[in-house]
Order: structure tokens, then C-alpha cells, then sequence
């Protein structure tokens, strides 16, 4: 490395040794609303998500008990064999 300081180190460095900027008084409270709203909001999109596995499952039990998609499909369906 050369032994030149970096200009952007040295203006990183002048930034944070000098004074803060002043934060707005209702920043924090904002910001633990919209914190609480994505939070709310993340636990509804779960919610859903799990309703929505669940109602997939539930159709597709139905669908297989009616359909009776486990047992083999009767021998009439397949055409005969002819000309052997």
C-alpha cells in the first residue's frame, strides 16, 4: 500500500469528527410505526400463505378421495390387442 492517506479516508474521517447533524424529534416514534406496520403487515402475508397451503392440501385430499387417485385404472380402458 502506498503511504499517500486516501482522500475519501480523510474525508470520511473530517465528516465524523465533526458536529452531528440534529435528528427531527418525531423520527424515532415514525420509525417504530412503520417498524410495527411491516411487522403487522410480514404476520398477515404468513397468515395467508399458511391458509392458502392448507386450502391447496384440503382440495387436493378431496380431489383424491373422489377421483380415488391411489387405486390402478380398470383393464377395459386400454384397447385390445389385435393381429398378434
Amino acid at each position: 500500500m502506498s503511504g499517500r492517506p486516501d482522500h475519501k479516508e480523510a474525508q470520511v474521517r473530517r465528516l465524523l469528527d465533526g458536529p452531528y447533524p440534529v435528528v427531527p424529534a418525531g423520527l424515532a416514534a415514525g420509525a417504530a410505526a412503520r417498524g410495527d406496520r411491516l411487522l403487522r403487515r410480514r404476520r398477515r402475508v404468513r397468515r395467508l400463505c399458511w391458509v392458502l397451503l392448507f386450502a391447496a392440501v384440503a382440495a387436493l385430499l378431496v380431489w383424491a378421495s373422489l377421483t380415488h387417485a391411489w387405486t390402478t385404472p380398470p383393464s377395459g380402458t386400454s384397447p385390445p390387442l389385435e393381429g398378434w
